[in-house]
């Protein structure tokens, strides 16, 4: 169907692609009989799809008009970018906020925080350019207005620079003037992990600043918790911005599907894909230092036509192709594709979801059968996607398939090499009585854009899930208030990672953050898996994948 905010039929912007950018139609008039996209909401939506789709995306008839000349535009988006010198701070949670901008369009920004005491100087908390526009100096032009700013108010610039020494973006700051502030102060006054930078405008540049600059990064450290939690409410509430843009993205990009009651593919996969990434973040903003819910996630909420799409996690074939490939136990593999015969995405997704408590519970509220193909709004109501894990048998052995993004596996494969160097130091170990075990992976499958991961089943489910099961289940409550048990799950998880990294020497924080840790569970009683020995009850197992 055609759209009116397509630009692959525009022959102007093929001749003169920054005179096409600048000559964009109003996005409020609706000429075409319905709302059009502007630049950054057509970023947003490419955005949403997968980089190895991209390149696949740009010659298919579903989007062809939106990729069309794409790299034309970005670039002459980019040529014309600029600070907006007549509004350039804006606060919030008490920073500056400077916007990098073209033709009405925001493609970067810098966050500052201003510090008067004990000497006039703006900390440099995060330089960001939206990612279709990164690689093209922009980090350099910022950088560079940055420091027309600061020599403008006569005020120093300081930052911690924690971009690794091996990124060959290292020395952005380097070329912007920007020096180690060990040369100010000298190296016996900061600590050996500081990697703080100054900026010295012309008028301290002959004064003796060593002193002043002493107390200010002494003043910094002291203030840095409160730095972060500042920055951590400002970033959430940007997001939400982002996610709120993209989701009135889609809703203009599918309008005549909509109006029509159309459950077309494409839009159920992308809106599958947006959900999935909310929830994400939804979860992950949880962690932040000084997140209090301000910026409520309940600002973003579903149409009912929305909400009651069937999820659809198989991008259409015209973006992801027919790619496959297998790797893994080949025994089992080919096993494997027996199972799932000719068409391994389509069979995986419609194979059983893995039924965890918390999708037994949702299920059993809401009366709903759980061969019921899930909703968009299941997923957001549910706050994860229990779609991503399903589950078959072979040969009379029970296993689960995970699903996880392509983009995902330079990072699976990386765990990989994790698990199989913590084998031989997870062998017979225990810790408080349970013991500690691997599922690793056993295959893996590439299909439709997607990527699935084959492990055996094991009763157990992630620890975070237990704990939430010993809060909320009343049965689970009592026994756990009777017997401690989410102190003993608690406690025992933090004494396995701690045995963990002492035994294999992988760093504590790398060992939670990149690795899986579940706990022995009966799943059909809804029980933890418990044995007592003469010190009270145990857990049978901590299992890592």
């Amino acid at each position: 169907m055609p759209r009116g905010f397509f630009l692959g039929k525009n022959e102007e912007i093929m001749r003169n692609p920054a005179t096409a950018v600048r000559n964009l139609p109003d996005t409020t008039s609706e000429p075409s009989g319905h709302r059009r996209l502007e630049l950054k909401s057509r970023l947003a939506l490419i955005g949403l799809i997968d980089e190895q789709m991209r390149s696949k995306a740009a010659s298919t008839p579903i989007f062809t008009d939106l990729f069309s000349d794409l790299c034309e535009l970005v670039d002459a988006t980019a040529e014309g970018s600029k600070i907006d010198r007549l509004n350039p701070i804006s606060r919030a949670n008490g920073f500056h906020v400077f916007e990098l901008t073209a033709e009405g369009t925001k493609i970067g920004q810098v966050n500052l925080l201003y510090l008067n005491k004990p000497i006039p100087c703006y900390f440099l908390v995060y330089v960001e350019v939206l990612p279709l526009f990164r690689k093209k100096g922009l980090g350099h032009r910022i950088l560079s207005h940055l420091r027309e700013f600061l020599d403008e108010k006569g005020a120093l610039g300081i930052l911690d620079n924690v971009i690794p020494r091996n990124d060959p973006t290292y020395a952005i700051y380097y070329r912007q003037a920007w020096e180690p502030i060990e040369q100010i102060i000298g190296p016996n006054n900061t600590d050996e992990d500081d990697n703080y930078m100054l900026y010295i405008p012309p008028q301290f540049q002959k004064k003796d600043i060593g002193q002043a600059v002493s107390r200010l990064l002494y003043h910094i450290k002291r203030k840095r918790t409160a730095i972060d939690m500042r920055d951590n409410e400002g970033m959430v509430k940007q997001t939400l911005e982002e996610f709120k843009e993209l989701y009135e993205a889609l809703l203009t990009y599918f309008e005549p599907e909509i109006a029509e009651g159309r459950a077309d593919p494409c839009m159920r996969f992308l809106f599958t894909r947006f959900v999935t990434k909310f929830i994400f973040f939804r979860r992950r903003i949880g962690e932040l230092i000084g997140y209090t819910g301000g910026e409520s996630t309940e600002q973003i909420e579903l149409a009912p036509d929305i909400a009651a799409l069937p999820v659809l996690h198989i991008a259409p074939k015209d973006i992801a192709g027919e790619t496959f490939c297998f790797s893994g136990n080949r025994t089992l593999c080919m096993q494997l594709l027996q199972v799932l015969d000719r068409q391994p995405a389509k069979t995986v997704e419609s194979l059983p979801n893995a039924l965890r408590p918390d999708l037994k519970n949702y299920l059993a509220s809401r009366n709903l059968d759980s061969n019921r193909p899930l909703t968009i709004g299941d997923l957001l109501d549910l706050g994860y996607d229990p779609s991503q894990f399903k589950e078959l048998c072979i040969d009379g052995k029970a296993y689960v398939l995970q699903r996880i993004l392509k983009r995902s596996l330079p990072e699976f494969e990386e765990k990989q090499k994790l698990l199989d160097r913590l084998a031989p130091a997870v062998s017979d170990l225990r810790v408080l009585g349970a013991r500690l075990q691997l599922n690793a992976p056993l295959a893996l499958i590439q299909d439709m854009g997607n990527a699935y991961v084959l492990r055996r089943k094991i009763e157990a489910i992630p620890w975070d899930e237990a704990q939430v099961q010993f809060q909320q289940d009343p049965h689970l409550k009592r026994l756990s208030d009777g017997e401690g048990l989410e102190q003993l799950l608690l406690a025992t998880i933090r004494a396995a990672g701690k045995k963990l990294t002492q035994t294999s020497g992988i760093d504590t924080e790398i060992a939670f953050d990149t690795l899986t840790w579940m706990v022995s569970w009966d799943i059909s009683s809804n029980r933890p898996g418990l044995f007592m020995d003469f010190s009270g009850p145990v857990f049978e197992s901590i299992w890592i994948s």
